[in-house]
């Protein structure tokens, strides 16, 4: 155990120093709070699409001319995403997820398809309701 603890110490303090190894040009991007090269990674990239696309979808249904409540709940729903993702840039952005520990950062993924799967069965209640009062009132 002592062998386990005196290496992981030998690893920090080599990486501070002034030697040149293989994962040096990696802990001079990792020096600040801000990470550099995140923004211009895929994730980042895709992360900024679907905000811009959210927000898009918000301003339409928001000035459209229509108000129901499944519009209202668009809206929420197209807002709360919104935030979740401009967290989760943030996140990644100031590299926060090294001092959250207490997030399982690979299990909140799930959130995600959780909100894919309600917003599933939402659009499927709705569309079995419209059908059913479409066809009583036809009747």
């Amino acid at each position: 155990m002592s062998h386990g603890a005196g290496l992981v110490r030998t690893t920090c303090s080599s990486s501070g120093g002034g030697g040149g190894g293989a994962g040096q040009p990696g802990a001079r991007a990792s020096e600040g709070p801000l990470d550099p090269v995140y923004p211009r990674t895929y994730s980042a990239l895709l992360k900024v699409a679907q905000m811009i696309t959210l927000l898009i979808a918000f301003i339409c249904v928001n000035r459209s001319m229509w108000t129901s409540y499944a519009y209202s709940y668009f809206e929420v729903v197209t807002i709360c995403n919104l935030i979740m993702i401009l967290v989760f840039y943030l996140v990644h952005l100031f590299r926060l997820y090294r001092m959250l520990t207490c997030i399982s950062w690979p299990l909140s993924i799930f959130g995600f398809v959780a909100t894919f799967l309600c917003l599933a069965s939402i659009w499927m209640s709705y569309k079995i309701s419209c059908v059913t009062q479409s066809t009583d009132a036809a009747v």
